[in-house]
């Protein structure tokens, strides 16, 4: 027997008021939204995680190495002077530090044990 649109009905409900559901629906999505994004403030989302990092510096004493001379001569100076910007220091002493790191020693353990070297005058008191 042939399949034809009047046997083969299926009731559907009609929403008369299709416009304001859909609306509405929108609306209730848009304020759900806005209720998740305001858990945390715009300070809480700025302030970075420090959750997994450690806040000491370590210092592990069981490695030994020598600070070579050449290496500290290369080292960029800091003195503390109210025109020098401490933060050109730092990005200046990090590419030293990388690029004369002796083999078989950490990076941080470099940093740690050469920046003594890398200030004078006021900042080194």
């Amino acid at each position: 027997m042939p399949v034809t649109r009047s046997t083969n009905q299926i009731l559907v409900q009609v929403d008369l008021e299709i416009e304001s559901t859909l609306r509405r629906l929108r609306k209730e999505v848009h304020l759900n939204t806005m209720a998740v994004a305001r858990q945390q403030t715009l300070k809480e989302l700025a302030a970075p995680n420090v959750e997994n990092q450690t806040l000491c510096i370590n210092i592990d004493n069981n490695v030994n190495f020598e600070l070579k001379s050449g290496f500290i001569h290369f080292l960029p100076t800091f003195n503390g002077l109210a025109g020098e910007d401490p933060h050109t220091h730092l990005k200046e002493f990090h590419m030293v530090c990388v690029g004369m790191k002796p083999n078989g020693v950490d990076e941080e353990q470099v940093k740690l044990k050469a920046f003594p070297f890398s200030l004078k005058g006021a900042a080194k008191a």
